[in-house]
């Protein structure tokens, strides 16, 4: 049956198109659209319908200047953009486990409709798989003032309408064979911290029992340090940073501000931090829905009854250099002012070196930057709660291709196509260096069902964390059966550069 009846109405989904039993049900709305009386506010309630609803195509995006291969662009008046999709196995029984998907994009880009997401090959494993839009940019994540005499816009509405999301699929996804006792919240990059910081929320828990995190990112605002990028996004859009100012600014300018912005930043190579990685946008410490960075919160307990699942990449800034998003650091000069401007030891660089002994300085930026924003932060969220009594996995993704003089590293995003079983899309080839071969399918085929097997039963295949020993034996690295061990667990091997860390600490970063 392609009819299902949720709480504000019926709906009507259609046969995926790779079919396997899976039947999808695109843009459904989940909250009101945040605009006009709704703009800057916690999501509120969809209106309901009347007659069956057709979910054939996916929602609109959120605001973004972004265009990205094989998903619709944002355009100004595009409201209703708090929708999410669902892909069910139609004949399947009604208690199935459930995956929830946060997409990626640094807060400001990306949407559940990228033919990354389909969810045809998880829920072919017994899933039914959700992926959801929600604020991103300024509308999601930027600081509004208080006018001093109403009550305060929130910070992090962009994870409000995430649990508005969670909220939703308790309450509804039982229509489409899904169990809500039996969620997973999954999540790569921005994405996978939003995640994090869901499992640490007090307001959102018991919506979903365990977590996916993949290449989460090290980046955390106090509210000074959000209202100071209020200012600036205000500033180069050319109105109040006032709730007023700020109300009156149609989304594309602040898009088209956070952009300049951000250029700026790009520009500047005496910028500091953001020079390299201009990324503005972040959750905050509001001091209500989080009070702490998701690394602290889970080392002091936090979200204990949510087990974990993390991976991270080993080559993830790589990705970022390969798209001409991050700064170009060539020399040493450049290498040394980056470590001052993130108060790297001397030492931390110098043993990337001594790893890498006849890669360019580049590269040997690339290694120190995967660690920081990504890799470290990552692994250093599943000790944490490993330590602090919680059910910890830890993984790393190690697949890497060479194909007519083109290096595929195992950089940011590559590991994300191979867990939805998504290689033969063409917009992921780039990531994954073109069609797939049949070991390619293989190590998917590993990865789609660890993800699956975590979901229903908590256990993607390898031992947790002890919580003493930090990495060790218990690490899973994935490649390709040509590349080494199918998949099997490390002890030490590929560790990388993380002993290097363990010495130099690791800060922890501001958007």
């Amino acid at each position: 049956m392609d009819v299902f009846t949720t709480k504000s109405g019926t709906v009507r989904g259609r046969r995926a198109a790779r079919d396997r039993g899976i039947v999808v049900v695109r843009g459904l709305p989940y909250a009101a659209p945040p605009f006009g009386a709704f703009r800057f506010r916690e999501p509120q309630p969809p209106d309901p319908w009347d007659g069956v609803r057709d979910c054939a195509a996916f929602g609109p995006v959120d605001p973004q200047s972004a265009e990205l291969p094989g998903a619709p662009v944002w355009s100004p008046g595009d409201e209703d953009i708090l929708t999410l999709n669902i892909w069910t196995p139609a004949a399947g029984p009604g208690d199935l486990p459930v995956l929830v998907w946060i997409h990626g994009g640094a807060y400001v880009f990306g949407s559940s409709a990228q033919p990354d997401f389909d969810g045809t090959a998880l829920a072919g494993e017994g899933l039914v798989v959700v992926t959801l839009n929600s604020r991103l940019g300024f509308e999601g994540f930027g600081h509004v003032p208080d006018a001093g005499d109403s009550a305060a816009l929130p910070d992090n509405r962009g994870l409000l309408d995430q649990i508005a999301a969670l909220e939703w699929v308790r309450d509804n996804i039982a229509a489409f064979g899904g169990a809500p006792d039996r969620v997973t919240l999954a999540g790569q990059s921005s994405g996978a911290t939003s995640v994090a910081c869901l499992a640490v929320a007090d307001r959102a828990r018991g919506l979903f029992r365990r977590a996916v995190l993949h290449s989460a990112v090290n980046a955390f605002a106090t509210q000074e340090q959000a209202a100071r990028t209020t200012a600036e996004v205000a500033a180069e859009a050319g109105v109040p940073a006032t709730r007023a100012g700020l109300l009156a600014t149609p989304p594309e300018a602040l898009v088209a501000a956070t952009d300049r912005v951000c250029a700026r930043y790009a520009q500047d190579p005496a910028a500091g931090q953001r020079h390299y990685d201009p990324a503005i946008y972040g959750p905050v410490a509001d001091g209500v829905l989080l009070t702490a960075d998701p690394l602290e919160a889970l080392a002091a307990g936090a979200g204990g009854a949510v087990e974990l699942l993390v991976c991270h990449t080993t080559e993830e800034y790589w990705l970022l250099d390969a798209v001409g998003s991050s700064a170009k650091i060539t020399t040493e000069e450049q290498l040394a002012v980056f470590a001052a401007d993130f108060g790297l030891p001397a030492s931390l660089v110098e043993g990337h070196r001594e790893r890498l002994p006849d890669a360019p300085v580049l590269d040997v930026h690339l290694a120190l930057h995967s660690g920081l924003l990504f890799a470290e932060y990552s692994a250093r969220l599943a000790e944490a709660h490993a330590r602090a009594g919680g059910r910890a996995f830890l993984a790393r993704f190690d697949r890497r291709r060479d194909r007519t003089g083109r290096r595929v590293r195992a950089w940011h995003c590559a590991d994300i196509p191979f867990a939805f079983g998504n290689l033969h899309e063409e917009s992921v080839h780039f990531l994954v260096g073109g069609p797939p071969g049949e070991a390619d399918e293989e190590l998917s085929r590993r990865m789609t069902g660890a993800w699956a097997e975590f979901a229903a039963h908590g256990d993607p295949g390898w031992e947790p964390l002890d919580g003493s020993a930090g990495s060790g034996a218990a690490v899973r690295v994935w490649r390709t059966a040509a590349e080494g061990p199918a998949g099997g667990a490390a002890s030490g091997e590929q560790d990388g550069f993380r002993d290097l860390w363990r010495t130099a600490g690791l800060p922890l970063l501001a958007p």
